[in-house]
């Protein structure tokens, strides 16, 4: 089964679009509303316990019919076909990209069945207290050492799911920085903590000095015998794991089939077995199963992620907006904009398409965002009154968790009128009143979940995966490599001999070599 590789501009249903945003690009979104009753349940699809909200879009129905068309013309449904019967549509890197393969429990791969398994005796062992220390205390407190998916995508499921928390205290160290480091260990003790080190290949610089830094620390009073009851690691590296003084028995293995952005669902998400305990781990994995399903199976017209990502492409495309804001109305996803700007950045951030050839059009939109309701008193007057255009996500649940009708109402109160807002403004006239004119017009989606629940959590990080894989489909680029990743770790290196060794002989930018001498 091959993988397309259609130039999306060369489809009849590309040249239909540009003639159609031609006739769409001056309609307001109020005259759509006002010119048909029923177009609020014609652009809402729900699922599950999922009602997505699409009406307030600069969008017909010819407009959607259109976007359609594309999806097909670009061979959507065998692209989606092709990830999931575990093709290399990685191709750059020879890899298939299975990272649904380790959430669906009815067909799980042998080795993911083993792992999980590891994961729930292994977490279910810390939690009890039956995992002891070399004092023979309790473990207290958990640091997952790692960078980039090692770290954001654990981080950002712990933080949401800290309602469900148990009482491990788990910490997350990833920068390089070494005030970061030390900050998060001077209070620690360190007969009660583990350290959980995630680097697939155990060489990444950041991760492994952190992690060399922080054994010296425990070395302190520890014996180096004593490493093995603090410290596992999430790695393929076996040699170099057990060098480090780690015990076979505690490596969990990392599969080259699972990208790091994919891989919370991996034994990376060890950490959130620890923070919440391991059946919280497995209903999110479930969770996000079912969004697989959905997105697999359903007509493209009732297709969640296809929709979002469609309307993301008409805007990108053909308003040429360049980025998209998320909004979550939940303090406890104030980490998913973070996560989900590697997921989407890292993935559509290309300008080679999947034939080899430089791409004339435009990819991989800007993702930003912060929670409501603290964004509306920070960036929301760009939005509102700003020369650009930024469609938006508006992410809320229907009930609290701790059940707070007062408070909840307050929050989807903001939540619903900052939509009606954006998609409304005023129209207030006389020069006087310029200042205080909104000319709305401004699109939204709202995406509301009825309660955060692990499982609902992996639906909605599942969607957004989704969501960018179907993106890169129709841009005709590979959405799962990261060789722009690589440029600058190659660059650091010998920066980082001159700065040691203060020669800059070797540094051919004079105002890198300045910078050094400044040091």
């Amino acid at each position: 089964m091959a993988f397309p590789k259609v130039n999306p501009t060369k489809t009849e249903a590309w040249k239909l679009l540009s003639k159609h945003f031609s006739e769409m690009k001056e309609v307001k979104m109020q005259t759509l509303f006002s010119e048909d009753n029923l177009r609020a349940s014609t652009f809402s699809l729900t699922w599950n316990d999922f009602f997505v909200d699409y009406s307030k879009n600069r969008i017909s129905a010819e407009t959607l019919q259109l976007l359609l068309q594309l999806a097909e013309e670009v061979k959507l449904k065998e692209a989606i076909e092709a990830q999931f019967e575990g093709v290399s549509i990685n191709e750059t890197e020879d890899r298939a990209v299975g990272h649904t393969q380790l959430r669906n429990f009815k067909n799980l791969p042998s080795a993911v069945s083993v792992t999980l398994q590891k994961m729930k005796t292994f977490s279910e062992a810390v939690i009890s207290g039956n995992w002891k220390g070399y004092t023979g205390k309790s473990i207290t407190h958990v640091v997952n050492i790692g960078i980039g998916g090692s770290d954001l995508g654990p981080d950002m499921v712990c933080e949401a799911l800290r309602y469900y928390k148990n009482h491990l205290e788990v910490r997350f160290v990833s920068n390089v920085d070494g005030d970061h480091v030390m900050e998060t260990i001077k209070d620690l003790d360190r007969e009660t903590t583990l350290f959980i080190i995630v680097s697939k290949t155990f060489t990444t610089q950041e991760t492994l000095t952190n992690a060399e830094t922080i054994r010296a620390w425990f070395l302190g009073q520890a014996a180096k015998d004593d490493v093995a009851k603090h410290f596992v690691a999430v790695s393929t590296n076996l040699e170099a794991v057990s060098n480090f003084g780690i015990d076979a028995e505690n490596i969990f293995p990392m599969w080259d089939w699972v990208g790091g952005r994919f891989s919370l669902w991996s034994p990376v998400g060890l950490s959130i077995a620890c923070a919440v305990g391991y059946q919280h781990f497995e209903d999110l994995l479930k969770g996000a199963h079912e969004m697989d399903v959905h997105f697999r199976g359903a007509p493209f017209s009732e297709n969640i992620p296809v929709i979002l990502a469609l309307l993301s492409v008409w805007y990108n495309n053909f308003f040429e907006a360049e980025s998209e804001c998320m909004v979550p109305y939940s303090q406890y996803l104030s980490k998913l904009v973070a996560y989900l700007q590697q997921g989407i950045m890292e993935s559509n951030g290309k300008s080679v398409d999947r034939n080899g050839n430089p791409i004339d059009y435009q990819t991989g939109t800007i993702v930003w965002g912060s929670t409501g309701t603290n964004a509306q008193h920070a960036f929301f007057q760009l939005i509102h009154q700003g020369t650009k255009l930024i469609p938006c996500d508006f992410i809320a649940f229907s009930e609290s968790l701790y059940g707070n009708k007062d408070h909840q109402n307050k929050l989807l109160a903001n939540c619903f009128a900052q939509t009606e807002a954006l998609l409304q403004g005023t129209y207030e006239s006389g020069v006087e009143n310029n200042f205080k004119k909104f000319e709305g017009n401004r699109p939204t989606n709202t995406i509301l979940i009825e309660k955060l629940t692990p499982k609902s959590l992996g639906s909605l990080i599942a969607m957004y995966e989704h969501k960018l894989f179907v993106q890169g489909v129709i841009w005709n680029i590979f959405s799962y490599d990261q060789w722009g990743v690589e440029l600058g770790k190659i660059v650091a290196k010998g920066t980082l001999s001159a700065i040691e060794t203060k020669e800059v002989s070797k540094i051919s930018n004079s105002s890198t070599s300045q910078l050094i001498k400044k040091l």
